[in-house]
Protein backbone atom coordinates (compact mmCIF):
# COMPACT_ATOMS: atom_id res chain seq x y z
CA UNK A 1 0.00 0.00 0.00
CA UNK A 2 1.16 3.48 -0.67
CA UNK A 3 0.90 6.57 1.56
CA UNK A 4 -2.36 7.65 -0.10
CA UNK A 5 -4.07 4.35 0.89
CA UNK A 6 -2.95 4.62 4.54
CA UNK A 7 -4.09 8.23 4.73
CA UNK A 8 -7.56 7.36 3.35
CA UNK A 9 -7.83 4.47 5.84
CA UNK A 10 -6.92 6.68 8.83
CA UNK A 11 -9.33 9.44 7.75
CA UNK A 12 -12.18 6.97 7.20
CA UNK A 13 -11.55 5.40 10.64
CA UNK A 14 -11.51 8.82 12.30
CA UNK A 15 -14.75 9.78 10.53
CA UNK A 16 -16.55 6.60 11.66
CA UNK A 17 -15.34 7.00 15.26
CA UNK A 18 -16.48 10.64 15.26
CA UNK A 19 -19.93 9.57 14.02
CA UNK A 20 -20.20 6.95 16.77
CA UNK A 21 -19.18 9.52 19.39
CA UNK A 22 -21.70 12.05 18.06
CA UNK A 23 -24.50 9.47 18.11
CA UNK A 24 -23.78 8.42 21.72
CA UNK A 25 -23.62 12.08 22.81
CA UNK A 26 -26.99 12.78 21.15
CA UNK A 27 -28.59 9.73 22.74
CA UNK A 28 -27.39 10.75 26.21
CA UNK A 29 -28.31 14.38 25.63
CA UNK A 30 -31.91 13.58 24.79
CA UNK A 31 -32.35 10.91 27.46
CA UNK A 32 -32.34 7.80 25.30
CA UNK A 33 -29.14 6.25 26.59
CA UNK A 34 -30.44 4.68 29.79
CA UNK A 35 -29.57 1.44 31.46
CA UNK A 36 -31.50 -1.78 30.95
CA UNK A 37 -33.96 -2.59 33.74
CA UNK A 38 -33.14 -5.42 36.12
CA UNK A 39 -35.28 -8.55 35.80
CA UNK A 40 -37.43 -9.32 38.80
CA UNK A 41 -39.99 -11.92 39.67
CA UNK A 42 -43.24 -10.57 41.04
CA UNK A 43 -44.97 -7.23 40.61
CA UNK A 44 -42.89 -4.12 40.00
CA UNK A 45 -43.10 -1.40 42.62
CA UNK A 46 -40.90 1.20 40.93
CA UNK A 47 -41.31 2.85 37.55
CA UNK A 48 -40.12 5.96 35.78
CA UNK A 49 -43.32 7.53 34.49
CA UNK A 50 -41.72 10.37 32.55
CA UNK A 51 -38.33 12.04 32.16
CA UNK A 52 -37.43 15.34 30.57
CA UNK A 53 -34.01 16.92 30.01
CA UNK A 54 -33.87 20.40 31.53
CA UNK A 55 -30.43 21.19 30.15
CA UNK A 56 -27.26 19.32 29.29
CA UNK A 57 -26.61 18.26 32.87
CA UNK A 58 -29.99 17.98 34.65
CA UNK A 59 -33.16 15.90 34.19
CA UNK A 60 -36.65 16.24 35.62
CA UNK A 61 -37.94 12.75 36.46
CA UNK A 62 -41.38 11.59 37.61
CA UNK A 63 -40.96 8.36 39.61
CA UNK A 64 -43.84 6.10 40.68
CA UNK A 65 -43.51 3.96 43.80
CA UNK A 66 -46.54 1.78 44.53
CA UNK A 67 -49.43 4.28 44.11
CA UNK A 68 -47.45 7.45 44.80
CA UNK A 69 -45.46 9.63 42.41
CA UNK A 70 -42.45 11.81 43.21
CA UNK A 71 -41.02 14.63 41.09
CA UNK A 72 -37.21 14.79 41.25
CA UNK A 73 -34.49 16.84 39.53
CA UNK A 74 -31.37 14.74 38.92
CA UNK A 75 -27.96 16.29 38.26
CA UNK A 76 -24.44 14.93 37.95
CA UNK A 77 -23.59 15.51 41.62
CA UNK A 78 -26.92 16.19 43.33
CA UNK A 79 -30.61 15.47 43.34
CA UNK A 80 -33.49 17.70 44.41
CA UNK A 81 -36.98 16.56 45.40
CA UNK A 82 -39.45 19.01 43.87
CA UNK A 83 -42.70 17.39 44.99
CA UNK A 84 -43.51 14.18 46.80
CA UNK A 85 -46.63 12.23 47.64
CA UNK A 86 -48.53 12.86 44.40
CA UNK A 87 -51.36 10.29 44.14
CA UNK A 88 -50.93 8.22 40.97
CA UNK A 89 -54.69 7.96 40.36
CA UNK A 90 -55.12 11.75 40.20
CA UNK A 91 -52.29 12.06 37.70
CA UNK A 92 -53.78 9.35 35.48
CA UNK A 93 -57.24 10.97 35.57
CA UNK A 94 -55.81 14.39 34.78
CA UNK A 95 -53.90 12.92 31.83
CA UNK A 96 -56.98 11.20 30.41
CA UNK A 97 -59.67 13.84 30.71
CA UNK A 98 -58.16 17.14 31.77
CA UNK A 99 -58.56 18.42 35.29
CA UNK A 100 -60.55 16.01 37.46
CA UNK A 101 -63.89 17.38 38.59
CA UNK A 102 -64.06 20.18 36.01
CA UNK A 103 -66.78 18.51 33.95
CA UNK A 104 -68.83 17.79 37.08
CA UNK A 105 -68.51 21.42 38.17
CA UNK A 106 -69.68 22.70 34.79
CA UNK A 107 -72.62 20.28 34.74
CA UNK A 108 -73.56 21.35 38.26
CA UNK A 109 -73.51 25.03 37.34
CA UNK A 110 -75.47 24.62 34.11
CA UNK A 111 -77.95 22.29 35.84
CA UNK A 112 -78.60 24.88 38.53
CA UNK A 113 -79.18 27.57 35.87
CA UNK A 114 -81.72 25.36 34.04
CA UNK A 115 -83.59 24.70 37.27
CA UNK A 116 -83.76 28.45 37.99
CA UNK A 117 -85.08 29.13 34.48
CA UNK A 118 -87.81 26.53 34.88
CA UNK A 119 -88.71 27.81 38.34
CA UNK A 120 -88.94 31.44 37.18
CA UNK A 121 -91.01 30.50 34.15
CA UNK A 122 -88.19 31.47 31.84
CA UNK A 123 -89.82 29.74 28.90
CA UNK A 124 -92.54 31.06 26.62
CA UNK A 125 -95.81 31.90 28.31
CA UNK A 126 -98.60 29.43 27.69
Amino acid sequence: MDLDGYLRFVLALAFVLALIGLLTWLLRRFGLGGRLPAKMSGPRRLAIVEAMALDGRRKLVLVRRDDTEHLVILGPSSELIVETGIPAEAAAKAKEGGAPGLGASVRKLTGNRRRRDNRDGGGAAT
